[in-house]
């Protein structure tokens, strides 16, 4: 794909001048010319340009951002994590509980921190709490007793998700996460978070029952690469204003949660089915 660069300051948010000046000063212009001599810029091109506009936008000098905008946002090392065989994760999986059960939460967060640091964010989640919460969810449901068990299970596993250090280094605003309007369960997007600061990506959490214009007013600020939103039920997921957020040129469109099972999605919108490629997604939209 080509763009103009009318279409390129639509996408970005910015005026037609405004390119041609980065483009004149520092070198931010693009790659392609017709034979006619008209300018057209390419996907690499609009991510920098991206970038640039985010950069400034966080008031870092232009000539300082034109500098940074070129250099695309790299992955953390990768870490020396081990395999989490079924074993472990069962054991693991009876210690949370056990301990979630004692309503003993120095152990909870222990048990999770440790297995964050050892196994990464997404082995922790999908083998050992993702179960765990579920087994605590259907306790409550059966016996109407165990709110407190659960509550305090899942903040437990907020606060060692909350333990990953954040992508500080300015950049692109990887992805926006966000639930549909009166969606509270927000717990499984502070674990995409997390993943994502793994990885060295920048990311934001709306949280839980966000507003359809509160949304489409974040997105427009912010202009993140990925705006993903979670819902758990179809009736809250109907709710959310995907063909608005569509029309906003640069922001890649993706719903997850089983609320959006049996509902007929625009085709722009992106379904990762699992945790692993809601991070995939998110990557391949910011650089390897």
């Amino acid at each position: 794909m080509t763009y103009t660069p009318r279409a390129v300051a639509g996408m970005l948010g910015v005026a037609p001048t405004t390119l041609r000046t980065w483009d004149q000063r520092y070198g931010l212009g693009p790659s392609l010319r017709t034979d006619g001599g008209h300018r057209r810029y390419e996907d690499a091109d609009v991510e920098v340009l991206r970038r640039m506009v985010v950069l400034t936008g966080q008031g870092v000098a232009a000539s300082s951002a034109a500098v940074l905008a070129r250099h695309e946002p790299q992955a953390r090392p990768s870490l020396a994590l081990t395999p989490l065989t079924s074993a472990d994760a069962l054991a693991a999986r009876r210690s949370f509980l056990a301990a979630a059960k004692r309503l003993d939460e120095p152990m909870m967060s222990d048990v999770a921190g440790r297995l964050i640091i050892d196994h990464g964010v997404v082995a922790a989640w999908e083998t050992v709490f993702v179960p765990a919460l579920v087994e605590l969810g259907e306790l409550v449901a059966e016996t109407g007793q165990g709110v407190e068990i659960e509550h305090l299970a899942s903040g437990s596993v907020l606060f060692a998700l909350r333990e990953i250090p954040r992508a500080s280094s300015p950049g692109v605003l990887s992805a926006l996460l966000a639930c549909a309007p009166d969606e509270q369960h927000w717990l499984p997007l502070e674990a995409l978070g997390a993943a994502l600061s793994e990885q060295g990506r920048m990311w934001r959490n709306l949280g839980a029952r966000v507003p359809a214009d509160a949304l489409y007013d974040a997105v427009t600020r912010l202009r993140p690469a990925v705006a993903l939103i979670w819902a758990h039920r179809p009736d809250l997921a109907s709710r959310v204003p995907l063909e608005e957020l569509g029309a906003r040129p640069g922001t890649v469109v993706a719903v997850a949660g089983a609320g959006w099972d049996g509902l007929a999605l625009p085709s722009f919108v992106h379904r990762p089915a699992t945790l692993t490629e809601a991070i995939r997604l998110v990557v391949d939209r910011t650089g390897t």
